[in-house]
């Protein structure tokens, strides 16, 4: 009992711990990156308080449960033996009374023959007759005896049955008070556990709504754009490249196969090195779509948001601005088809199509002047069309697509990278290290001028994943790229740990990275990086590749990224 005394305690003490935090400050408005950073620190160390408040009597609630369970499960155990003895005592009852009858008869008998025949009597009148009626009357007592000492057995067990039965019910009485008693102790632990849980949820939601911010940042630097080849074509950045010379070394770079793409349908540098390889579009169509294209009538008009409606044919496809006319002719076809088959959906449905690489790139400026060789590949197949399938494309997808595979000469890895449609094509997107804000070379660097870090750079994204993978949230949150108040990436602005500062966590949770050596990375079957092993200061320790992935997409400064789930990481 005294222990549950002290739980009444523990429910009383979580009620004001309860209150006391949901009193305290957490608005998610903030207006600025260091205000949110506070706010986030607030929410988060009461989140924390409300966790440690509510931890231990969560244990007491599931302990108090289980004893109500117990205690039900024995109150039912002891009905059932309360049957049993009752059923007992009725049977020793009834063999009481039949032995008492019994005996009383033979008492009765005895008497009679007492009575009437007298052992003097019967002495006198008989020859020999005094031994006999000696033994009769010895037999009588005997059986008699036997008779008493019967019954009072009966009379001791039915006694020791009524006893226990009395027992079992004193302790059902017992048990039954406890189990009121526990379950309104348990009702009201509940009430404040799940009203402190609730609470705990609420802070959830609010510090989620305060750190989108790196949600941001990663989807603007983990691949989830849609890029094509555009109208022309890309150039080559040579600071890109695995072999430039960043002038340091050791040097670390991160480098993917393949740009921002979904990897889904037709790859348009596969497509131009298939053709380049004597494919037909239709050995293009069918190696991304699985099948080959059927005629359909597509005349009519297509509406076009901000242009209102359009000839389909003689308009709309004339002005697609997916690949480059200096494609072969083959490519050229396929890419007609992927456009017209993605754009007849809208068609059929009535529905309005945006020009954007959201949708499909229109100019009009192309539609009203389409090159020779785009215009020849529109006419060549006008009304053709993939059926079924969401003719998705994208520029370079790394050699592998999930809806068709290895993109290779031998259908498999076996022959990547070297037998790579997009590496036969000249994709520059094919093997790239990332480093500007876009995919076009012109765009913003954040002052770098590769995607190369140095040792201390790469070394603190090891420990970046050191405090993601042992921190608390409120650490885990502070994994930004240090240069995140400079640079404009995912919203800009937050409260990044220093290299320093990241170092110094990292050795509270076990020892921080200093130096790698050599690193080594690992493929899957599917088209993604398995594992990425390092030879470090503190010994050999290896990576998932889409966990490390997303820590050095959160970390690694400027707009440096790994912008594809298959790709490689790079010492020099």
């Amino acid at each position: 009992m005294k222990r549950y005394l002290l739980l009444v305690l523990t429910i009383v003490s979580l009620y004001i711990i309860v209150q006391q935090v949901k009193a305290a400050e957490c608005d998610p408005n903030c207006g600025d990156a260091n205000e949110c950073a506070q706010k986030i620190k607030i929410c988060q160390e009461i989140w924390d308080s409300v966790q440690k408040a509510t931890a231990p009597h969560e244990a007491s609630l599931k302990k108090m449960e289980s004893d109500i369970a117990a205690f039900q499960a024995r109150i039912k155990q002891i009905s059932q033996e309360v049957i049993v003895k009752e059923r007992e005592i009725a049977s020793g009852e009834k063999e009481l009374g039949a032995q008492q009858e019994l005996l009383a008869s033979r008492v009765r008998s005895a008497y009679i023959r007492s009575y009437t025949n007298n052992p003097l009597v019967l002495f006198f009148s008989q020859a020999g007759g005094f031994g006999k009626v000696m033994r009769v009357i010895s037999y009588q007592q005997a059986v008699t005896q036997e008779d008493k000492r019967q019954i009072v057995e009966t009379i001791a067990l039915i006694k020791n049955i009524e006893d226990k039965k009395t027992n079992l019910e004193n302790e059902k009485v017992t048990l039954a008070s406890l189990e009121a008693n526990l379950s309104v102790q348990a009702t009201a632990t509940k009430k404040l556990v799940d009203e402190a849980k609730a609470y705990q949820s609420k802070l959830s939601s609010q510090i989620g709504s305060l750190t989108a911010r790196q949600q941001s940042l990663l989807a603007e630097r983990s691949g989830t754009f849609t890029t094509s080849v555009g109208d022309v074509p890309l150039p080559d950045d040579p600071n890109s490249a695995p072999n430039y010379n960043p002038g340091f070394s050791p040097a670390f770079g991160g480098f993917s196969f393949g740009a921002y793409t979904h990897r889904k349908g037709m790859s348009q540098y596969g497509a131009k090195g298939r053709a380049e390889q004597g494919q037909n579009f239709k050995d293009i169509l069918r190696a991304y779509y699985g099948k080959e294209p059927t005629n359909k009538d597509t005349g009519g008009q297509i509406s076009v948001t901000g242009i209102g409606n359009i000839d389909f044919e003689n308009k709309y496809l004339y002005g697609i601005a997916e690949m480059p006319s200096s494609f072969p002719k083959e490519a050229l076809k396929a890419q007609a088809i992927a456009a017209r088959s993605y754009a007849y959906r809208y068609k059929q449905q009535g529905q309005s199509i945006c020009i954007t690489e959201a949708c499909q790139v229109f100019s009009m400026n192309k539609a009203n002047d389409p090159p020779g060789e785009w215009k020849s590949a529109v006419d060549d197949t006008k009304g053709q069309v993939i059926e079924d399938v969401v003719t998705y494309y994208s520029s370079t997808t790394g050699g592998y697509l999930t809806t068709s595979g290895w993109d290779t000469k031998c259908g498999n890895q076996g022959c990547w990278t070297g037998d790579a449609y997009e590496k036969i094509a000249g994709s520059p997107w094919f093997y790239k290290g990332w480093y500007t804000q876009g995919y076009y070379t012109s765009s913003a660097k954040c002052d770098r001028n590769s995607p190369w870090l140095n040792q201390e750079e790469f070394s603190d994204i090891l420990n970046a994943w050191v405090v993601r993978k042992n921190g608390s949230d409120s650490d885990r949150e502070r994994v930004l790229p240090t240069t995140i108040n400079s640079c404009n990436i995912g919203g800009g602005g937050g409260n990044p740990y220093s290299m320093s500062e990241m170092k110094d966590k990292a050795n509270g949770m076990g020892g921080s990275y200093d130096s790698i050596s050599t690193v080594a990375t690992t493929y899957s079957t599917n088209g993604t990086t398995d594992n990425i092993t390092f030879n470090t200061n503190r010994g050999s320790v290896t990576i998932s590749g889409s966990e490390f992935k997303e820590t050095f997409n959160l970390r690694a400064p400027g707009y440096i990224s790994i912008r594809s789930p298959l790709y490689n990481i790079e010492r020099k």
